[in-house]
């Protein structure tokens, strides 16, 4: 397939990183068209399809999948009103929400585009506190599940296992209700559960850019499937 995405297309991120005002974005909005929001929504078209064989539970939607380019400064000493990046994600159809609703909505897929720092990535990213009960609990009930999918070669090689650096993913001692020794010790200090891997800028840019996250995407499925169940959305065989 023709490539989506084109070296103009980090020439705007860049462009907008340095003119990050409202003036600015709005004369050169049919750029932002053109060069980002086109190939985005092109993008989760063909995850749809793709994910209709993989794993019909996920969507991808070109108006619910991509988050909005933006900000929201309410709470921010950066009073920026744009994102310098774009991103989507493909998520389960059984909640069906898709991004800028609420963040209990199940494990799924992200894939993010910003000059020098692309990247895709799936999981459940810090959950609300019930849905991170529920994922605990089932240590619980599938652990041995929970192992296979995560200890994966390709988790382990491709991504370099769960993320674990950023402040507030991983507790100093284990959650209230949880002793020393229990079986599942090692992933019960973790708040998030998420898997990802940086792009570089040549890989966004091929015609194969959807081979190469599809191929990161299945990789991290067995991982996601697991999460989703744990929260009671369930795999499905057809759409």
């Amino acid at each position: 397939m023709p490539r989506l995405f084109t070296p103009e297309t980090f020439a705007y991120l860049r462009a907008l990183t340095r003119n990050n005002r409202r003036e600015w974005f709005e004369a050169h909005r049919p750029e932002y068209a053109r060069t980002l929001l086109a190939p985005m929504r092109a993008l989760a078209e063909e995850f749809d399809v793709q994910f209709a064989t993989l794993a019909p539970e996920f969507v991808g939607d070109p108006k619910r999948s991509l988050f909005r380019i933006y900000r929201d400064v309410r709470f921010s000493k950066d009073k920026t009103p744009y994102k310098t990046h774009a991103a989507m994600w493909v998520y389960h159809r059984s909640p069906g929400r898709g991004v800028g609703k609420e963040i209990d909505g199940g494990a799924g897929f992200y894939f993010h585009v910003e000059p020098g720092a692309s990247m895709v990535a799936g999981g459940l990213w810090m959950p609300p506190r019930p849905s991170l009960n529920k994922v605990r609990a089932h240590f619980d009930a599938d652990l041995a599940g929970w192992k296979k999918a995560v200890d994966a070669r390709a988790i382990r090689t491709r991504f370099g296992g769960l993320n674990d650096d950023e402040p507030g993913i991983m507790l100093k001692r284990l959650p209230r209700g949880y002793d020393a020794g229990h079986a599942a010790e090692r992933w019960l200090r973790y708040n998030s559960f998420t898997v990802s891997r940086t792009l570089t800028d040549a890989e966004v840019l091929s015609p194969k850019i959807v081979e190469t996250a599809m191929k990161d995407f299945t990789a991290m499925l067995p991982m996601v499937r697991w999460l989703n169940r744990a929260l009671g959305y369930l795999p499905a065989t057809t759409r």
